[in-house]
């Protein structure tokens, strides 16, 4: 299905995100904790450069949950029984995911771990 305009392509953009906010608990709690995160951002007043990378570790999770909510269903699509390669598909999707959230964690644990051991 293309779009026609460019109006009708952000459409298609935002019923994947309801599509995944609805099915997905992960993004649900990933788009919380990301929400907390980037406050805890502004109000702790981090720099514009802490507050890139943060930003970054929080939005790269999230592309990795809805990449990897569209490599599921388009699995799903193709196969409902046990496969091998499907199985190789959702398990790489997830990796990705987990990749991405222990940057943020790593990001997280560099930039705010750092401002809590100054204060101390």
């Amino acid at each position: 299905m293309q779009a026609r305009s460019f109006k009708e392509s952000l459409y298609y953009a935002y019923a994947g995100i309801r599509h995944t906010w609805q099915t997905q608990r992960n993004f649900r709690l990933h788009v919380l904790t990301g929400f907390l995160i980037m406050s805890l951002s502004f109000y702790l007043r981090f720099t514009y450069l802490e507050l890139l990378f943060i930003g970054s570790a929080v939005f790269s999770v999230l592309v990795m949950e809805l990449l990897n909510t569209a490599v599921e269903t388009a699995v799903d699509l193709v196969t409902r029984e046990y496969h091998p390669l499907a199985c190789i598909a959702k398990n790489v999707g997830a990796a990705a995911v987990l990749l991405a959230a222990l940057y943020a964690l790593l990001v997280g644990v560099v930039i705010i771990g750092r401002r809590i051991v100054n204060f101390f």
